[in-house]
């Protein structure tokens, strides 16, 4: 039950409650010996007076009552000590799944009412196969009296029925349309229409599931300025839901507090000059205020996390860190930066076990440029991928600046491959380098073979034929005798017609 103050939850507040079913003898074993070591005597207790307030052989709603009653027949005072304690008892059976409290606001009288609405207790099966509730009744009573409650509460099947009893077991049950047949011909609209009318909210609750809204009028009313601009429409929100559902949805897609959701209400242009809400206004603000506040809470998280990072101490000998070895085939090759100070050994070992601070020092020969840094402290501080992750990550951006000496790294960029990483769940060495390879897999794959020109995407390939090109073949040398003799007769021959004077 969560109360932001006592004066919400007093004895003169009333009170109905509602239950579906009826306790058994079974359910109040269990509310006994398994429930009431988890919650308390007084908390059962309450549970117990609650599921009173209808006969045993009865379900629906009691009437309503001042909760002056439950406090007196408790034996609580009705002052804030009692009022705590009666929260306090509320809670625990709503935490274990006994109890759904709401609380309705009356416009007519200001003021609140509660429901009490009661959930059945668990069977043994059910019970027992709940991991949370086992543990918490294991760190009440201990683990062997929780294995010796379970024994209680079940009986076992007969000796003479093993393995081959249940394996033979065949269903000869008689399904209802076999035995039974129905006049489907006559539609009784009369009996369907009271049978929806019987209790429709309830119904409708358990059938399909409504969203709970984050916030009710109450809620929005009570926060908002008296003298504010916008205060007449907002009353108006007190007969219209669908504007109401609307404020919620938007409240819960954009995480929006209750502070949040009034001042936004009291901005200009919400509102259309007859009073209607004007929902594509809201998101877009809603969504201002959204990012404004991711981006705050980002920066708190980077300062908050840079401040309370402990000075890098000289680890003792028994303190040293554990160096993690790299199988030959998740090899990367050094880039150039590094050739001249290691070998591919080296540079793999320290791309495994380097931290990525370490590693940026070692490519950049001066101070490391702050835009990097940056970079690189989100990635570790608010993306948490581990330090080998985002070392291969900055072995695949220097590798793509020696490719293409024109490729600009922009926060953007580092941004979009670190949230892919994050999505394919990339938190190993290994899976860092396949993943880089499979990056560059396409481009070899698109790659034209050699001694032939790849072909231009894009729109130079469609604005541009492909022309031809011209081979370089060798020139033959050698010339055989005969083919030089040719050559000296032909030679010879035109002399002598160059020779030959002109009639």
């Amino acid at each position: 039950m969560r109360m932001k103050s006592l004066l919400h939850y007093t004895e003169h507040h009333r009170y109905y409650t509602y239950r579906d079913f009826s306790l058994s003898s079974l359910d109040e074993r269990m509310l006994t010996m398994v429930y009431q070591p988890m919650v308390g005597t007084s908390a059962v207790a309450l549970y117990r007076l609650l599921a009173q307030h209808l006969p045993a052989e009865q379900t629906g709603y009691s009437r309503p009552e001042q909760q002056r009653s439950l406090f007196l027949t408790l034996g609580i005072e009705p002052n804030d000590r009692g009022r705590t304690l009666m929260i306090e008892n509320a809670s625990k059976l709503e935490a274990v799944g006994l109890l759904q409290t709401h609380r309705l606001y009356l416009p007519e009288q200001d003021n609140y009412m509660y429901e009490y609405e009661l959930q059945q207790p668990l069977p043994p099966s059910e019970f027992f196969a709940t991991q949370h509730l086992t543990l918490l009744l294991r760190d009440r009573i201990g683990k062997f009296a929780v294995l010796a409650l379970q024994e209680r509460f079940w009986q076992g099947e007969p000796e003479e029925l093993g393995e081959l009893g249940r394996a033979a077991k065949e269903n000869i049950s008689q399904p209802f349309y076999e035995i039974f047949e129905l006049n489907t011909h006559v539609i009784d609209y009369e009996l369907e229409q009271a049978l929806s009318e019987a209790s429709p909210a309830r119904r409708q609750s358990k059938n399909m599931p409504a969203e709970e809204p984050l916030f009710d009028y109450s809620d929005v009313i009570l926060h908002f300025p008296r003298g504010a601009r916008n205060r007449p429409f907002v009353e108006r929100l007190r007969h219209n839901r669908e504007q109401m559902g609307m404020i919620n949805h938007v409240a819960r897609k954009f995480d929006l507090n209750i502070e949040d959701v009034v001042r936004l209400l009291d901005e200009e242009g919400i509102f259309s000059s007859d009073g209607e809400l004007l929902l594509d206004n809201l998101q877009n603000r809603a969504n201002l205020t959204f990012r404004q506040t991711a981006k705050r809470t980002e920066e708190r998280q980077l300062r908050a996390a840079r401040a309370v990072r402990p000075e890098p101490e000289q680890p003792e000998a028994s303190e040293m860190p554990v160096e993690h070895a790299v199988e030959m085939e998740y090899y990367l090759e050094v880039p150039s930066q590094f050739q001249s100070k290691c070998d591919i050994h080296q540079y793999n070992m320290l791309l495994r076990n380097e931290p990525y601070t370490g590693l940026l020092r070692n490519f950049f020969p001066g101070t490391v440029p702050g835009p990097w840094l940056d970079m690189f402290s989100k990635i570790d501080l608010s993306y948490k991928l581990p330090g080998e992750v985002i070392n291969v990550l900055i072995h695949y951006l220097v590798t793509l600046l020696g490719r293409d000496g024109e490729q600009r790294i922009s926060r953007n960029f580092v941004d979009s491959i670190a949230s892919n990483m994050l999505l394919r769940q990339i938190d190993t060495y290994e899976k860092a380098v396949r993943y880089i390879r499979d990056q560059d897999n396409p481009k070899r794959k698109a790659a034209a073979p050699s001694g032939s020109r790849a072909r231009p995407q894009g729109k130079a390939a469609r604005g541009k034929p492909e022309l031809p090109i011209v081979q370089n073949t060798p020139v033959q040398t050698a010339v055989s005798d005969a083919e030089f003799a040719e050559y000296v007769r032909l030679a010879e021959e035109m002399k002598a017609s160059k020779n030959k004077p002109q009639s």
